[in-house]
């Protein structure tokens, strides 16, 4: 599982961008150093895209956990529908990829996750998982260990009867 962490490394998150196509992504945060990375919501893919379009966000690495001085984008600027200029933001993720002050620089995430994000157990009821896809029209769902740690992402992709029914019957096939 590709998961984000509320500050996240702008080098990083433009390769991440440019080898997967995921439609959105966990969030994860550790809530004291000793302890675990938890789910915390998640964020689309046209958000981040949108959010890297917008360099005045970035920030330089602190040593503690808190975003000085930056505003964050409204509502409005980040929830676009498709991208205005594809070409810009391939140019622009090469760019946060290749240059080495990228590396230093990093953007908060928490003011544009979606914090009331579904999720499921690991070993949550299947017909149950498909009805919450249905009647809530989702695209993806996370799903965390009884801790609240991702352990992975159910898409409608994995939903679609043909693909379940095969995989279901290769699992109750005896190898």
């Amino acid at each position: 599982v590709r998961v984000l962490h509320l500050k996240e490394n702008i080098a990083s998150l433009a390769r991440l961008l440019a080898s997967t196509s995921h439609g959105g992504f966990p969030v994860v945060c550790r809530p004291k150093p000793d302890h675990a990375e938890v789910f915390q919501g998640t964020i689309k893919r046209l958000e981040l895209c949108t959010l890297l379009e917008n360099e005045h966000i970035f920030e330089p690495e602190t040593n503690d956990e808190s975003f000085s001085s930056s505003h964050p984008l409204s509502y409005e600027k980040i929830t676009v529908e498709k991208l205005p200029n594809l070409s810009r933001l391939t140019t622009l993720l090469n760019r946060y990829t290749t240059d080495p002050r990228y590396q230093q620089l990093f953007i908060n995430l928490e003011p544009y996750i979606n914090k009331s994000a579904m999720s499921v157990q690991a070993h949550f009821s299947l017909q149950r998982t498909y009805i919450i896809f249905r009647t809530l029209g989702l695209r993806h769902l996370t799903v965390v260990d009884p801790q609240n740690q991702v352990v992975g992402v159910i898409t409608r992709k994995d939903l679609m009867p043909f693909p379940l029914e095969k995989r279901l019957r290769l699992q109750l096939v005896p190898q």
